[in-house]
């Protein structure tokens, strides 16, 4: 038997395990200390009531014959993606055919899905800090190279920093899958419509394909800070849009999603045929919750979490800016991206952070080399978390 030798290539622990494993052995020598947990990027709030409703009389359908679901479309129910043309799209003036809506089980499974559309060869582009998935599912594929001084030999890492104000430049070699997450994780940045306009036109030009990460856009405050790549001109061209309920709707446990192919790409009779084969659709339930968040009860309890996480991020901002670090992001985003002092260590502040104040943070570097020397909040934790932690860097 050979099995495939890429997987070798991949670092020993994914990112965020690492982050959680050490929590977890430090709170295990510590067993009587608090840890204030602002690593992880996961939500604490329950979901909506109206939310719950939904998916208790899903349950319920599925308990008597008249009523009762088997097997749904691989491409996700047709009460679910019409509401999200309607309710994600029809109000940006954007229009979308039902069938380039793919339902999914989390945006996670797609990012990484979606490289299996592309021959080995094609030339890949990140961002610099990224989040990791991005590289490790082109690794697991066999388009990365080799590994050197942080960096994979064949992806192209576009630094976006504080130097380039986090405006990355576009790729200096032909970049045939091209990555893109605004508002971005980890470093809660946004890229205005101009400054977007011009990935879509490289895109064209070059035939790329972008594989455009729009998790956070319900976070999005900035009147020029797009909420779909489709709003561009000439982007279903070029561009697969991914999008999760998971941040949105706080559905990380329920797991739902989706992704919109335009026929334009050329793609969609290709994703298509591959969910029929390796997807039997999300799970009814959780896509008559994600159907709940459209209603206006619905939307009144997600906008009211989310309105939390913000006040969250601004604490957070704030504060850390009250002590005298560089922050970023914080404002369209629900993350907060902090410059270390005194040229420290990623990893080091981390633990120092850990050791001294029981604050769990994530290490930039963990998002690559770009990310050295910076840390990553997360405005996901409780309230009364949220301002312990503050006032325990603070002392520190």
């Amino acid at each position: 038997m050979n099995i495939n030798q890429n997987f070798n290539k991949l670092q020993s622990n994914y990112l965020f395990t690492e982050i959680v494993n050490r929590g977890k052995a430090y709170q295990q020598a510590h067993p009587d200390t608090k840890l204030l947990k602002l690593g992880v990027g996961d939500v604490t709030l329950p979901l909506p009531a109206p939310i719950i409703n939904a998916m208790h009389n899903a349950v319920e359908d599925l308990a008597h014959v008249e009523t009762f679901h088997g097997y749904g479309l691989e491409e996700g129910n047709l009460f679910l993606r019409t509401a999200i043309i309607q309710n994600d799209y029809k109000p940006l003036g954007i229009q979308i055919d039902t069938d380039e809506v793919f339902i999914s089980d989390g945006a996670g499974s797609d990012l990484g899905n979606t490289s299996e559309l592309f021959d080995v060869n094609n030339h890949v582009a990140v961002l610099d800090p990224v989040y990791p998935a991005y590289v490790d599912t082109n690794v697991m594929a066999g388009r990365s190279g080799i590994w050197s001084n942080g960096r994979w030999s064949d992806i192209e890492y576009l630094p976006c920093t504080a130097e380039n104000a986090f405006v990355p430049e576009l790729p200096k070699t032909q970049a045939d899958i091209i990555y893109l997450c605004f508002p971005n994780n980890p470093t809660g940045t946004t890229l205005t419509r101009q400054q977007l306009q011009l990935w879509v036109d490289y895109a064209i030009e070059h035939k790329s394909i972008i594989i455009f990460d729009s998790a956070y856009e319900i976070f999005i405050e900035e009147d020029d800070v797009p909420h779909s790549i489709y709003e561009l001109p000439g982007a279903k061209q070029c561009a697969i849009e991914i999008r999760s309920y998971s941040k949105t709707a706080g559905f990380t446990s329920v797991r739902c999603g989706y992704t919109v192919v335009p026929k334009a790409t050329g793609l969609n009779g290709m994703w298509y045929r591959r969910q029929c084969t390796k997807f039997n659709g999300a799970s009814y339930i959780s896509q008559r919750g994600a159907e709940a968040t459209y209603s206006d009860v619905g939307r009144a309890g997600i906008m009211k979490n989310i309105c939390y996480y913000k006040q969250n991020a601004e604490l957070i901002r704030t504060g850390l800016q009250s002590i005298g670090y560089q922050v970023y992001g914080g404002v369209n985003a629900p993350y907060i991206w902090m410059k270390v002092p005194n040229d420290t260590d990623s990893w080091t502040f981390f633990d120092l952070l850990l050791d001294r104040c029981q604050v769990l943070c994530t290490p930039g570097v963990g998002f690559g080399m770009s990310g050295q020397g910076y840390v990553r909040f997360s405005a996901f934790g409780s309230r009364s978390d949220t301002q312990e932690a503050i006032q325990r860097i603070r002392r520190l």
